[in-house]
Parts: C-alpha cells; structure tokens; sequence
C-alpha cells in the first residue's frame, strides 16, 4: 500500500501523461484490491493481454473466480501454515462479506457455511472473529441470490443444511452472535415478499447505505443476479434442523434472559407458522423444554406468557397427544403448577388472562389417564378453587367479577369432569364438599334486592353462565357421588329448578350454552332433565323413590304436554328434553308396579300422542329418532305389566299404533317394537287387535311379520331358493356370517354363538309372536308366506338342533370323544333336526305344488272366459253386419219383410171345423210367460212364452160360460 502511495505521489509531480499513466495503474491496482485477490508488484511497462469475449463468457469467468476465492479463503482458515494468520483472516473476510453485500449466492452457501463454523471455532479463542460472525448473519437476512431459475431447486439442499448449520451457531457463547441469530430467523418471517434489494447503482435499497469500489462492476454483476422467490428459504427451513436446534440452545442461555426472550419470541413465530416446525420441535421434546425453563428469573415478566404461547402452538398445530404426553410428567406439572399460582396473585387483568390459558393446558393433561395432577397434589388445589366465590388478591375495589374471572370459574367446573374419572379425584371432592357447592351455583337467579350491598356479586349473565355449567357438570358428576348427592338434598335442588324452569314469568336468559336456550328458561330446563336422567339411570332404588315420594311423575307428564302444547318450539333442545323425560319414567316405573299405576291413563295419553307421530321425521336430524326409541321404551317399561293401564292402551288403539310404527319405520327400531308387542301378548285382548290389523295396503299383521322375517334372514345370508324354502337341510337357519365362527370353540362360561343369535336377531322375537298367534287360520298370507311360515314354525327345533350340532363340533375340535351311549345320543339329534328340515321342504314343495294347480285351473278359466268374450264380440259383429245389410240392400229388405209375413202367417191358429171360421172375434190381454236366450242374432235371438185371456164384448152373456178356456201360446220366435 506504501508502494502505491509513494508511486501516486510521483506521478502528480511528473508530467501530465506519467500523471495519466500513474491513475490508470492505480485504478487497476485498486480493481484487484476489491476482488481480494493478493497484490503482487509487476513491472509497470508488461502489458496486461487478455482475449475478448462475450458478455456470458465473461460473467462465468468472473464466477468461477469467486468460487476459487472461497476455496482459497477455506485453506487460507483451514492450512496449518496459515491458521495463525490472524490478521491475514480478518483482511480476507471483509473483504469476501464486503463483496457480498447484496446477499450470498445459492452456489456459495456451502463454502459460506463453512467458513462460518470455521469461525466459531476460533471465537473462544480470538474474539476478533465476533464482528465477521454477526456481519455475516445480518447479510443472512437478505435473500439468497440465484443465476437461473432452475438454481432454486437445484441447490435445495445446500440451503437447508446452510440453515441448519445456522442454528448450529447458537453454541457461539457470544450474546451479539445469539442475538444477530435469533433476528436474522425472525427477519425471515417479518417480510415474506422482500422489495426489491439493489436500486440499480449497487446500493442495497431498504437497508443501511453502503458505499462500494467499481460501483459500475457491481451494477454489470447484480443485472445478472436475482432474490430468490419470498417463501422459498421459509419451505427449506422446514426441511433443517433449525427450530430444533434453537429449541435445544434454550439450556444455554440461563445467564442471557434478553437472549432467552428473543429465543422465545423466535420459536413462537417459527411454531406459529408452520405444522411442519411444530412437529420438529416436539420431536426434541419441545412441549417439555419450554414447560420447564418457563419459571426461570424474568424481569420483564415476558418469558412466561411467550411460554405459553409457544404451547399453545404446539397444541393447535403439531401432535396433541404428543404435547400432553410430554406435559404428564411430575416435573412439567410441578412447574405448570407453580406458574399458576404465581400468575393467580397478580391484580392485572392480563395475569388472569395467563391464567385461563395456563388452566386450559392444564385441562388437556387432565384428558390423559396417565397424568399426575393428583399425585403432584395441583388437583387438590385446584379442586379447593371450585368452593371459593372470589379469587383472592385480584381488584377487591371492584363490584362485579369480571369475564376472566368467570372464565376461570368455568374452566375449574369443567376440569372437575375430566378429572371424575379418577378414584381418587372423587375422594378429594368429598374433601372438599364439592357437591355442595354445585347444587348452590345450580339455585335460581336471585332477584337484585336479595344481594348483599357491598359486597361482591356475579352478574345476571355471569350468574345463569355459572347455573349451566354446574348442571352440566352435576351431570357426570352426581351419578358417581350418589352418598353426597342425596346428603345434600340433591333432589330437592333439582325439583325446586324443575319448578322454575316450566313457571311463566318474566325471565329472559342471556346464555347461549344449550342451543335454543337463548331468550327463556330452556337451556335451564334441558340440563336439570339431564341431571335427572343421568342420576336415575344408576338404578339406586332410594333416588327414585325420593323422586317419586316427590311427585316427579305426574310433574314430568305435565311438562310433556304442555311442551306439546306448543309445537312451534319443536327444536333439537325440545326434542331431547322429551325423549330424556321419557326415559327417566322409564327407568322409574320398570320394576315397580305402583309406580305403573300412577303413570296411569295420563301417561297412557302421552304415549298414545307420541306413537300416533310415526316415523316419518325418522332421519329429519333433529333427534327423532330418540324420541321413537324412548317413546317404544316408555310403553314397555310404564305400561306393559300393569293390565288397567294394558287395557286402556288397547282401547287407544295401542297396538295399532305399534304395528303402524313397525310398518313404516327403519330396521333399528324394530326390536324394541317386537319386544314390546311380545310382551303385550300376554294380556288376552291383544292378539285380536293383532290379528284385525290393516296398514294402508290392506297388509295383515302375520304377512307383516313374515315379511320381516324374510328381511332378517337376507340380512343375514340365510341360504333359500328362490321361494324363500330350505336348500340345505343340513342347516335350515344357518347365517353365512357365522361361518368363520364354525372353527372356533368357545369356553363353557362364554355362550356359543347359535345362543347369541337368540337376542341379536328378530327371528325369536316372530317366532314367539306367532306362538301367540297360532300358525292356522292367519289373514293374509299368501303362497310364500305359507313357505315362510313352516319354517317359523319349526324354528325351534331348528335352533335346539343347532345347538347340539355345535356341541358335537366343538367336542371335536377340543379332541373330545363322548362315550358310545352319548355319542349314539348326539347322532340321533342331529338326525331328528335333519329329518324335521327335510318334512318342512316337503311340505313347501306340497304348498307350491298345491299354488301351481291353482294357478293352472284360474289360468283355464280366464282363457274361457276370455273365449266367451270373443264369441260374444263376433256376435255382435255378425248382427251388425246383417242389420246394415237389410238397410244398405232393397232386395234383402223385401226378402226380409216376405220371411217375416210368412212367420206371421205361419204362426196365426187355423179353424179345424167350418163354424170356427164364423166364430166372433175375440179380444185377449197377453202376459209374458217366460223369456230365454238363442244363438240367432237380433230379435230372432229371443223366444217369449206368452198367455191369453179372452174378454167379453158388450153383446155376450155375461152369466153364460165361456166357450174357450184359458190358453197358451206356442213358443215362438220373434225376428225383428
């Protein structure tokens, strides 16, 4: 550099052209300065003889150049001769970051890479390294430069390991280096569509101005360089190790809480960003690393709340069971515990925020059955919260609580659920009376004046928010605290609600917890039902019969029909509250017959009502289908049993109603239906009303119930030929679904298979329906069903017969011999059920034998009928015909009127003597004797018998006998 000072300095004392000579020297000179190549004096008058080329070649010159450069920078670093070089180094990487100020190219990022950690390496030792470091992190911010389009894929790789070995930087104890780390990562986020970086003079736009040497050289090169595309590093860095090797870094910096913070506000952007970090950061067990380094010293009172942040996260974005098994440890509860109720002291209203958030995490572990929350002892704290009105320490000088603190009280309720799976967890909540303090959130809004001035109060809204959420919660809870529910007078809490849910008052409801609760009582009202339900539904005899010494049975009735009363209120909430109230006189009338009585004709109306519906809203959605089922279960429980409420089901036209809704309903329903029906059999005036059944087609009851016996089988794979008869008399009733069962042998407390059959299938349910029935004389039947119905009546001795043909197989695959007597014993059997199905396809085939003669002798006769018709119809041809022959011919017209003049003739009486001739005219009335039909066409077709009696003219004897009798005319035949 001395050499070029002094060589300046001569040239401006010289003559003009050693002047110009002197500055085109130095200029070159200076040009090699700024590429960092290493100066060499050269004899001044050797011309420099370079061959010209083309723009493109010389650009790949010039490339090529620079990666030469790395690779001599690299062992310049790396070389025993040269790694002491201290000074050396320095010169060269700022010379190479100096160059690079517009970012680093794709093809670079390798050689960069390791020129970095080279410098790592040296940092412990030589500090000096630390500004090349950080310099080369913030051009790390810039976007990568490519040649080509096609180098963003092809240097794919080189990028993410360049961004892994970024994270891996972190180990640099160096808080300057930490922290350009931790921003250059939240640079890559903070502008996703980079502006454009060079403003043609060689200047980086939007970042600090820097001044370079050969501006026009840089101009030429960066016209050939373009940023890569915005989220084209954001896609690698998923791909790295980066977020898990900043996750990991965390232990490092105890002594560096600002780094610390800028570390989490870094993860919280990278695991908020993308499913793919989340999922690299929980593989380095990251939900567990951030839980337990979040109660480290903070002064700025940040780390805990980016903490949480980043957890939740982790949550909503990566594995949720991998979050709460990572959390479900001692120590992550520990610490989880001990950040709440550090935040819980706090008076700001954001510390109560963290709180909700830190309780609601808290809650998720509770999901897992693994969790230690109660053996950590953080259950039993949080369960002595549930009981408390008012969080301490939190703004006394308020009047109301406020919507967190609400929020919490809620979140606590909630966490009582989940936890009630556990033993223990119930053994803390009779600690801490716990069920008291639901049925008190569970009272009636109280009215204004009834609180205490000065004190602290929920709110109208926040109140009825905290009556739901107990119900809700009392739901799961009290069948499982039956002792505590009843010594707390339970009943009387919910029927004291019941009251006050179904009074017309004033009352509007702000709550939106129960759909279509909003603007009156029925959310309340939705919930104390459900209460209800789940707290009857344990079977203990002394809550029932609390309830019912309450009167809860005409009370639930009453509700029933005056919600029916108003059908515009038919919603999903209406529907269930229905469905829940039946099945709770269900469970409350089923084994006790007083309680039947005092269901009575009430309850016999509400049924009848609710069975008349149908099933025609079956599948609406909306929860009809429950009310079908509890309605069908509401007649077997509440009136089947009771014969006064039997008899008056009856005349109601029950039965009806009972086989129209198993007409027209789906198949699911249809066991409850025939349960019921079976086990109203037993009263004697049903199977009349069965048996005088028509549906809309005028179907009868047995085809009804044969046809689904049909479907059944088809169902299960039952083999029949093609008129529903036995083919395999091996195995009348076998499904081909147990076919896979067959090989299978089952232990002696565990009932085979052909017995499960008895209660998963329709078939006994029809089969002891038409023992009820009869099997002769039924309405309705037709052909196949008489083929159906043999095998029905045979079904028992089918399935007895199967039963022990599965002994004898399963004896068999156990290697089990029975003795001769028992073996000879199961050989006959199993013939008998053999016999039996080959008697039953006889007497099918007999029955579609006897069908087919039918039908033949049906089929003659329509073919004679359909004879006589065309006879008929060439009759009336051939009478047409001659009709306009004697109309259309004069000829056939006077041979016709001559014929008829003969017959005339022909037909008067002659005189047999003279005087008979001289006899006077007589006058007769004629009557009509008979009438009969000919094969002639026409009148002539006709024969009429007529009869004749003469009356008197005024000049005979009036008293004097008649000289002619009484007479008869001749049968004869008229034409025309």
């Amino acid at each position: 550099m001395a050499t070029v000072v002094r060589r300046h300095r001569h040239t401006t004392n010289g003559n003009r052209r050693g002047a110009a000579d002197g500055r085109e020297k130095l200029k070159s000179k200076k040009l090699q300065m700024d590429s960092g190549k290493v100066m060499h004096r050269r004899k001044p008058d050797i011309p420099v003889i370079r061959p010209r080329v083309s723009d493109e070649n010389h650009h790949v010159q010039q490339v090529s150049a620079k990666s030469l450069e790395l690779s001599k920078v690299i062992r310049l670093l790396e070389d025993p001769l040269t790694a002491n070089l201290k000074e050396r180094h320095l010169f060269v990487l700022k010379k190479l970051l100096k160059r690079s100020q517009i970012g680093f190219l794709l093809k670079e990022l390798t050689c960069i890479a390791k020129i970095l950690d080279i410098c790592a390496e040296k940092v412990n030792n030589h500090p000096e390294y630390v500004p090349i470091l950080c310099e080369a992190l913030q051009i790390c911010r810039l976007p990568f430069l490519k040649e080509k389009t096609s180098d963003e894929l092809h240097y794919a790789q080189d990028v993410t390991e360049f961004l892994s070995h970024m994270g891996c930087l972190m180990r640099v104890s160096d808080a300057d280096v930490r922290q350009q780390i931790v921003e250059s990562v939240k640079s890559f986020y903070s502008c996703v569509a980079p502006k454009q970086l060079l403003d043609g003079t060689g200047r980086v736009s939007k970042t600090k101005p820097r001044t370079f040497h050969s501006a026009n050289r840089f101009s030429r090169l960066s016209l050939r360089l373009q940023p890569t595309s915005p989220g084209y590093r954001l896609q690698l860095l998923e791909r790295s190790d980066l977020a898990q090797t900043l996750l990991l870094s965390m232990a490092a910096l105890e002594n560096q809480p600002s780094i610390k913070l800028q570390l989490l506000q870094t993860l919280q952007i990278l695991s908020s960003s993308s499913d793919m970090n989340c999922v690299l950061m929980l593989n380095a067990r990251g939900a567990e690393t951030i839980c337990l380094h979040m109660n480290e010293p903070d002064p700025s009172g940040q780390v805990l709340l980016r903490s949480s942040e980043i957890l939740w996260n982790l949550l909503e974005r990566g594995r949720k069971a991998e979050v709460m098994a990572q959390l479900s440890n001692v120590e992550c509860v520990t610490s989880l515990k001990e950040a709440f109720f550090n935040q819980l002291n706090g008076c700001q209203q954001s510390d109560l925020r963290l709180v909700n958030d830190l309780l609601v995490i808290t809650t998720l572990i509770a999901e897992n059955p693994n969790s230690l929350l109660i053996e950590s002892s953080f259950a039993k704290q949080l369960v002595v919260l549930v009981a408390l009105p008012d969080v301490k320490g939190h703004n006394p000088l308020a009047r109301n609580f406020s919507n967190e603190e609400l929020k919490m009280k809620k979140l606590l309720l909630n966490l009582l659920v989940l936890l009630s799976k556990d033993v223990a967890a119930l053994q803390l909540y009779k600690e801490e009376k716990v069920m008291g303090a639901l049925l008190i959130l569970t009272k009636p809004p109280a009215a204004s004046s009834e609180r205490r001035s000065g004190s602290r109060h929920w709110s109208s809204v926040q109140q009825e928010e905290l009556q739901l959420q107990a119900l809700a919660t009392l739901a799961t809870v009290a069948p499982l605290m039956l002792e505590d529910f009843m010594s707390c007078q339970g009943n009387s809490f919910l029927l004291l609600l019941l009251d006050w849910c179904i009074k017309q008052d004033a009352h509007f409801a702000h709550s939106v917890h129960g759909v279509g609760g909003r603007g009156g009582k029925k959310a309340q009202l939705q919930l104390c039902v459900r209460v209800m339900r789940s707290v009857t539904s344990s079977g203990e005899d002394s809550v029932c019969q609390s309830l019912c010494e309450q009167g809860i049975i005409s009370q639930l009735l009453a509700i029933l029909m005056q919600m029916e009363a108003s059908p515009d209120d038919e919603d999903a909430v209406a529907l269930e509250i229905k469905s829940d109230i039946q099945l709770i006189l269900s469970v409350l009338c089923e084994s006790d017959m007083h309680r039947k009585e005092l269901f009575g004709s009430e309850g016999v109306e509400m049924a009848v009502h609710f069975l008349r519906k149908g099933s025609n809203k079956f599948y609406s959605g909306l929860g009809h289908n429950k009310l079908i089922l509890s309605t069908v279960d509401c007649v077997w429980s509440c009136i089947v049993g009771c014969y006064t409420t039997e008899d008056y089901f009856l005349a109601k036209e029950g039965a009806f109603l009972l086989l129209d809704l198993l007409s027209s309903s789906p198949r699911c329903v249809h066991y409850n239906i025939l349960a019921t029906l079976l086990e109203l059999c037993d009263n004697t005036n049903t199977v009349s009303h069965i048996l005088s059944w028509r549906d809309d087609g005028g179907r009868t009851a047995p085809s009804l119930l044969l046809q689904l016996w049909r479907d059944e089988e088809e169902e299960l794979m039952v083999s029949r030929n093609q008129h529903g008869g036995i083919t395999d008399p091996q195995r009348p009733i076998f499904s081909l679904h147990r076919q896979d069962d067959t090989q299978l042998s089952f232990p002696t407390n565990v009932p085979s298979v052909a017995v499960l059959e008895l209660s998963e299938n329709l078939r006994s349910k029809i089969y002891s329906i038409f023992c009820k029935l009869g099997f002769q004389e039924l309405p309705g039947l037709s052909t196949k069903h008489h083929v159906t119905l043999s095998i029905v009546r045979r079904y028992l001795d089918f399935k007895v017969g199967e039963v022990w043909e599965e002994i004898n197989r399963e004896l068999s695959l156990d290697g089990v011999r029975p003795i001769t007597p028992d073996e000879e014993a199961l050989s006959v059997i199993c013939k008998i059920a053999e016999d039996t199905a080959r008697r039953v396809t006889a007497e099918q085939n007999s029955i579609l034998e006897r069908q087919e003669k039918e039908d033949i002798g049906e089929e003659e006769l329509m073919y004679t009928e359909i004879k006589s018709h065309w006879k008929q119809q060439e009759l009336r041809a051939k009478s047409w015909e001659n009709y306009l022959s004697k109309t259309s011919n004069y000829e056939i017209l006077k041979e016709v009127k001559a014929q008829r003049e003969k017959y005339i003739e022909s037909s008067r009486p002659k005189p047999k003597h003279e005087d008979a001739a001289v006899h006077p005219t007589e006058h007769f009335i004629g009557q009509v004797v008979s009438v009969e039909s000919t094969d002639a066409p026409g009148p002539a077709g006709v024969k009429l018998t007529l009869a004749r009696a003469a009356i008197k003219t005024a000049g005979q004897d009036v008293d004097g006998p008649t000289t002619q009798d009484r007479e008869y005319f001749s049968t004869v035949s008229v034409k025309d």
